[in-house]
């Protein structure tokens, strides 16, 4: 009997129960070349099944992972085909919008390959990691790499960390969402001050300029 799921992990259950891995599998695929889906958090919940003995730990990984290359990888055949006309018509439908699009851009442009394995584990850019990759021009077997290395520490992590909790996810989760608040106000804590930091060197080195 599969443990229940808790908080946004409920809906997946049924979509587990039925299909189990070609659940994993299609709904990561479909996440990681823009369309709108769960794909982390069926990650999560595979791994919760697979702790309480009702998945296989190792498949899940496995068949998450070729799932999210294979699909970074049609996002990146269609950012390098479709380009920038592609997204411009079609990017509404996955909220990326010109305006992100351009931004997301830039930042790519800055960053090269390493932002392609950070971007998996941030929401929004994993959608669209691939076909940002593609219009930009990033060379197919560097992102491949790039992208491979973050597919593997992506669902190494959150399948592992699901697949110790198993049966003990609700218990868990409870324990997340009571200390949840003080996370939150120390997050907000430590933007505030980041941001104060950053508006007072910004003065000073506008001080310092008016004065040379």
């Amino acid at each position: 009997m599969p443990p229940p799921l808790p908080g946004p992990l409920a809906p997946l259950a049924p979509l587990l129960g039925q299909y189990g891995y070609w659940a994993v599998g299609t709904v990561v695929f479909l996440e990681d070349f823009g369309v709108p889906a769960p794909g982390e958090t069926i990650l999560l919940a595979a791994g919760v099944y697979a702790g309480a003995g009702e998945l296989n730990i190792i498949a899940v990984a496995a068949i998450a992972f070729a799932a999210a290359v294979i699909g970074d990888n049609v996002g990146y055949l269609i950012g390098r085909t479709g380009g920038r006309a592609f997204v411009e018509r079609w990017g509404k439908y996955i909220l990326l919008t010109p305006k992100r699009f351009e931004a997301a851009e830039a930042f790519f442009r800055r960053h090269g390959g390493k932002i392609v394995t950070v971007a998996r584990f941030v929401e929004g850019l994993r959608q669209a990691n691939g076909i940002i990759a593609g219009t930009t021009g990033m060379a197919w077997p560097r992102f491949l790499a790039f992208n491979a290395l973050g597919a593997a520490l992506w669902v190494g992590l959150w399948s592992t960390l699901a697949y110790l909790a198993g049966s003990n996810i609700t218990a868990v989760y409870d324990e997340i969402v009571r200390y949840q608040r003080y996370v939150l106000i120390a997050a907000g804590v430590l933007v505030a001050a980041l941001a104060v930091r950053y508006l007072v060197r910004r003065r000073r080195a506008r001080r310092e300029e008016e004065d040379s």
